[in-house]
């Protein structure tokens, strides 16, 4: 049972790493994640950068509480998120629903979607999603070539 929880934590902080960055890079690194958590918690919890690393593979499976809520509230989520299969799959799609609210214009539709349900916020995600690729735009704004020339 331990290593099964251990494994879907882990893909869970994966899931954080890739789909929760800062704007305009790629994902946090550890070092960023660990320093953030010390900054948050006024360095009442000491996590380092390779036992985060550790968690995020699967190396180290028993996080402590305060761990787990900490790396919640790094990366914005519910710590439910890391026990809860339906608290993890609405933050996934509200996740998802915030990656498509990059594009400006976009946002504007996404702020009539909070409180919707989850199969609601995947829908509207998913119509974004191919609104997108119906014009020719990358489905990751963050994906756009920047050099493009008129």
């Amino acid at each position: 049972m331990a290593g099964e929880y251990g494994r879907a934590f882990a893909e869970r902080l994966d899931y954080l790493f890739r789909e929760v960055r800062p704007n305009g890079r790629d994902s946090y690194t550890y070092a960023e994640v660990a320093q953030g958590i010390r900054e948050m918690t006024s360095s009442e919890l000491a996590i380092s950068a390779s036992a985060i690393q550790q968690l995020r593979t699967g190396a180290k499976s028993n996080p402590k509480m305060q761990t787990i809520k900490a790396l919640a509230d790094f990366f914005g989520v519910p710590a439910g998120y890391f026990f809860d299969e339906e608290v993890a799959e609405r933050t996934r799609a509200e996740i998802r629903l915030i990656a498509a609210m990059r594009d400006r214009e976009v946002r504007k539709v996404a702020l009539r979607a909070n409180g919707l349900s989850t199969s609601s916020l995947n829908m509207v995600a998913t119509v974004i999603e191919q609104a997108r690729r119906l014009e020719g735009l990358p489905v990751d704004p963050d994906e756009q070539d920047l050099d493009l020339e008129d």
